[in-house]
């Protein structure tokens, strides 16, 4: 995946304002997870996070190790004026594919329906997502179940649930994974939810 590329991509996106997937708030899916996590010293990374409304609802909760990742540096200098006090070394502006480290909780937010869907990147995806689990670590997160479009412009890319699971299996125990009870009204039908763990 060409980084260069992908960061003028999606630095462009965020000046036209062409951002239909940002909701302006925590995703229900997601916050209602959070809600329920009790240890605060987890260590978190949110990749492709874009304006990362999930990290600074963590933030605010006190989970003080949140990394949030993105390829565009906009979105996360949006991030540090919003959340001043939040630390500079834990927004990771890099290639989620690139980066290392090792994580107890990664939060996915429709990431993977954001690169280039062939099979190459998506393996490559569900592997490096494994890597960068702790031994007892967790995937936990949103997809979209929606058709897979095949236009460049009409990002994120879609897929239904076997889909994801062609990939995912191969790295990752899935914990669940099912249609979202509590998406927004206007997403209802349209997202998935899942928990996945370290084979």
């Amino acid at each position: 995946m060409n980084t260069k590329k992908e960061q003028e991509y999606w630095t462009q996106r965020y000046q036209d304002e062409r951002t239909g997937w940002d909701i302006g708030y925590p995703s229900i899916p997601l916050k209602t997870y959070i809600d329920q996590l009790e240890d605060t010293s987890l260590k978190i990374l949110i990749p492709g996070a874009g304006n990362a409304y999930e990290a600074e609802y963590l933030w605010q909760k006190g989970f003080a190790n949140v990394h949030v990742m993105d390829v565009s540096r906009l979105p996360l200098q949006k991030f540090q004026e919003r959340n001043p006090n939040f630390p500079k070394a834990q927004l990771l502006f890099e290639n989620f594919f690139e980066h290392q480290g090792q994580y107890d909780l990664i939060l996915e937010q429709t990431f993977f329906c954001s690169f280039v869907p062939t099979d190459e990147n998506r393996f490559t995806y569900a592997e490096h997502m494994a890597s960068l689990l702790k031994p007892t670590g967790k995937l936990v997160g949103v997809w979209f179940d929606i058709a897979l479009t095949d236009s460049m412009e009409k990002r994120p890319f879609g897929g239904d649930k076997n889909l994801y699971l062609k990939y995912l299996n191969k790295y990752l125990n899935v914990v669940s994974f099912e249609g979202c009870y509590n998406s927004i009204p206007e997403r209802q039908g349209n997202e998935l939810f899942g928990v996945f763990m370290q084979k």
